[in-house]
């Protein structure tokens, strides 16, 4: 018999084998063992056995005498760890779950979203009875639910789609398919429709903007956290040097050689030996330290360019309010920031803080909880979760605490606001400011003496916040970015002219002098093409104009480009200092000392303009040398050293303004490779 009549009479012969095994056996559901021992059904399919056997082979399974797969071996596990079909199968499986999640998770919108139960549904008439109420519910929803869903009459009309193929062929469930979820249109997310945003975006009314300048200016302008020019030195000058807890977590073992300082690679904390829950607090503290001794440096740069108002970064000693990794700061920080102080009574520097402006993470075995607040605002006294509420509490004690460690004069201690905002209004405005009035009593006396209410962008106008205000002897920051995004209709536009009248700014200036603190205010606008208002809540890079303040106020610009939009406004407007401020040269700090030459080259050689190494007797006949850079061009050595006090401060030509999206210039250049010029070909 030929081969081929050999081998399609022994396949058949197989398969009339195994149907008479499988008709012999009762129908009953194909079942897997996972690894951790849980059976999972598998429909019969084309596919199922070739599954099967690639699970097998992969897993170290067996089929006993029912056709059932079993586990057997650890052996199999190290082979399903290292076989590359293994992972494979396992990314396959996640890949799948995940199409599977989305895809049912978008036809759950769209089949609420599409009802007709929501569609019918009428609110209750508070003056029908309550049998009439419930027999209008009860007939819609006989209706809803004999109505057919625009979802189910797509479905009914579309073809069945083929099986899919590969490994997981007989895995896949029935699923809505791709298509029919596209032709139902877009997902409900929560956002307003397409109308609502034109309504409240472009087509809102035009915002009624004053065209008053607070000229000639006397006032403090300042910026946030940052500054950009320090920050981009070779040195880098900032204090918001952060970590991770799993960081103070390793820094508790001691480092592999305790003599020689620490090495991302060659000296690592060693976790074979004992933990120590000292070195790890000492490791956070250290760079808290180093953040606070940075504020020196930052206050004499703003002195020298006409800047006397600056708020401190909430992460300069970081988790320090943390409920575990959490310490004081006296301890070891008090001479580091007492020092800061002086140097900030010394210029008359303003310094403020801003607590919750960084979100503090979860504690272990919590789940972050979404916000919908423009920037991290968990700094809330008026929050019904009692963990949140506390968490603030020692957020704010702990900025409180850094305040006070300046040691600032008393006009200057008492400028030193804490500033937050209310946060959510958790449904119900008035329950939520209850909860204010009660948690702000049991706060301390420091607190309270520094506490700062501002109105945000999303819950709480100006007009909400003046009654509490007043009320608790609270000063309010007027943010006018937040004011024209969010603001109270019936009692003023959007745009600054409203809020700059005397009723409204008379109110908000007396929560200030009730305490006998400087008045701030809060400037920034939106990135421009900005539409709909959570697009709006963005800060633009740079400022165009001032906002109708009075020319005396303590002003914080708060964008982007952070002392740069300072510089940009004093160019802008003439004011006092701005002709001292001049162009940085793209990609050279001519304020630090430049490395010496990496290579020396002479020009000498058999041929023209080549160069080689120098060699002893090269410098016995004093062969003239030449500096080399990377590039191979020729460097004039090091040049006069510049004291470490005048590092970073712009040079003898005050070289620190860079255009606007030109912050690349603050670095070197990146290298390029040269790639060689191909000739063109003359036709």
């Amino acid at each position: 018999m030929p081969r081929n009549a050999k081998k399609a009479a022994s396949t058949a012969e197989a398969s009339s084998s195994s149907n008479s095994v499988d008709a012999a056996q009762p129908t009953r559901p194909e079942v897997q063992l996972r690894r951790s021992g849980r059976r999972i059904a598998l429909p019969n399919d084309d596919g199922e056995e070739k599954t099967r056997e690639i699970q097998a082979k992969v897993l170290g399974h067996r089929p006993d005498e029912k056709g059932m797969l079993y586990h057997y071996s650890d052996e199999s596990d190290e082979r399903a760890a290292r076989t590359k079909e293994g992972v494979q199968l396992a990314i396959d499986g996640l890949a799948t779950m995940e199409r599977r999640l989305k895809i049912a998770t978008k036809t759950q919108k769209q089949k609420v979203a599409k009802s007709t139960f929501a569609d019918n549904l009428q609110p209750p008439d508070p003056n029908e009875s309550d049998a009439e109420s419930d027999s209008m519910r009860a007939s819609t929803l006989r209706k809803a639910e004999s109505e057919p869903s625009k979802q189910e009459q797509l479905r009914s009309n579309k073809t069945e789609q083929k099986a899919p193929k590969g490994r997981h062929a007989a895995k896949m469930p029935e699923l809505t398919p791709i298509d029919e979820v596209r032709d139902l249109g877009p997902v409900d997310t929560g956002e307003p429709d397409a109308i609502d945003s034109a309504e409240r975006g472009a087509g809102r009314p035009p915002p009624i903007n004053s065209n008053r300048l607070p000229l000639p200016w006397k006032g403090r302008l300042g910026y946030a956290c940052l500054n950009t020019y320090l920050r981009a030195a070779k040195v880098p000058v900032f204090s918001s040097r952060t970590c991770r807890m799993a960081s103070i977590i390793d820094h508790r073992h001691p480092l592999q050689d305790p003599s020689q300082p620490e090495h991302a690679t060659k000296n690592r904390p060693d976790k074979t030996q004992a933990a120590q829950h000292e070195l790890g607090q000492q490791f956070v503290q250290n760079l808290g330290l180093a953040n606070a001794r940075d504020i020196v440096k930052m206050l004499l740069w703003n002195d020298k360019y006409g800047i006397k108002f600056m708020r401190l970064s909430s992460e300069m000693f970081p988790f320090a309010s943390h409920p575990e990794h959490g310490y004081k700061l006296a301890p070891f920080a008090s001479e580091v920031l007492a020092e800061a102080g002086k140097v900030a009574a010394r210029l008359s520097h303003r310094l403020t803080t801003h607590p919750g402006q960084v979100r503090q993470p979860c504690p272990p075995g919590h789940l972050p909880v979404p916000s919908l607040l423009s920037r991290s605002q968990f700094t809330q006294l008026g929050s019904p979760r009692r963990e949140v509420v506390e968490s603030a509490v020692r957020d704010l004690d702990y900025h409180d605490e850094m305040l006070s460690l300046l040691r600032l004069p008393d006009q200057q201690n008492r400028d030193a606001v804490m500033i937050i905002h209310m946060g959510g209004t958790f449904g119900d405005k008035a329950a939520t400011l209850d909860r204010f009035r009660k948690n702000y009593a049991g706060l301390s006396d420091g607190v309270k003496a520094r506490l700062v209410l501002e109105n945000d962008d999303v819950s709480w106008t100006v007009h909400d916040l003046l009654p509490i205000c007043g009320e608790l002897n609270i000063p309010l920051v007027l943010d006018y970015h937040h004011h024209n995004i969010l603001f109270d209709a019936e009692h003023c536009r959007e745009g600054t002219h409203d809020i700059s009248q005397p009723d409204i700014s008379e109110r908000i200036a007396a929560t200030w002098r009730r305490k006998g603190i400087k008045q701030k205010m809060h400037y920034s606008e939106p990135c421009a093409g900005a539409v709909t208002p959570r697009d709006r809540r963005k800060h633009s890079p740079r400022v165009a104009t001032m906002p109708p303040c009075p020319n005396d106020m303590d002003l914080m610009i708060e964008a982007k480009d952070k002392e740069q939009a300072v510089f940009e406004l004093m160019r802008t407007f003439k004011l006092p200092g701005f002709d001292e401020i001049h162009d940085v040269v793209p990609h050279q700090r001519l304020d630090e000392n430049q490395p010496p030459p990496k290579v020396l080259k002479k020009a000498i050689g058999n041929g023209k303009g080549s160069k080689r190494r120098r060699t002893t007797k090269d410098s016995a006949v004093g062969v003239e040398e030449t500096a080399c850079d990377d590039n191979g061009e020729e460097t004039t050595g090091m040049g006069t050293p510049i004291p470490d006090e005048e590092i970073g401060m712009g040079g003898p030509e005050n070289r620190v303004y860079w255009p606007p999206g030109h912050e690349e210039w603050l670095r070197p250049k990146k290298r390029e490779a040269k790639r060689p010029q191909v000739a063109e070909e003359s036709e």
